[in-house]
C-alpha cells in the first residue's frame, strides 16, 4: 500500500510539472502559412485565424479539427505571436487546409 501511495505521489508530481511548464510555455498557438504561388503573406506561429466561407465567418483556434475549405473573397485576420497585435491579409478566394495545428492557405489557385 505504501509503495501505492508512492507511485500516486510521482504521479501526481509530474502532472503538476507538466502543467506549469505547460503554463510557463504561454497560450497555445499553430503554425499558419498563408500564400501563392509566387509570393508567401504569412509563415508564422498565430493564436487565430479569421475567415469567410460560404457558410459565413469562422475563426481556427490551435487544437482545431482537420478542416479543408474553400474560401470566399474576405479579409483574413491573424494574431500572430510575434509582432503587431492583428495582421489582415484581403484576399479574393482560396482554399484552406486545418492538421495538427497547422494552418495552410492556398491563393490564387
Amino acid at each position: 500500500m505504501i509503495e501505492e501511495k508512492t507511485e500516486a505521489a510521482k504521479r501526481l508530481e509530474s502532472a503538476k510539472a507538466e502543467a506549469e511548464a505547460a503554463k510557463a510555455a504561454g497560450p497555445p498557438a499553430m503554425h499558419i502559412k498563408i500564400y501563392s504561388p509566387f509570393k508567401v503573406y504569412f509563415d508564422e506561429e498565430g493564436y487565430t485565424l479569421s475567415g469567410v466561407n460560404a457558410t459565413g465567418p469562422f475563426d481556427i483556434l490551435p487544437r482545431h479539427h482537420n478542416f479543408l475549405s474553400l474560401l470566399e473573397p474576405c479579409e483574413l485576420e491573424i494574431s500572430p505571436v510575434n509582432g503587431p497585435q492583428h495582421q489582415k491579409i484581403r484576399i479574393s478566394g482560396g482554399l484552406m487546409h486545418v492538421k495538427a495545428d497547422k494552418v495552410t492557405v492556398f491563393l490564387d489557385i
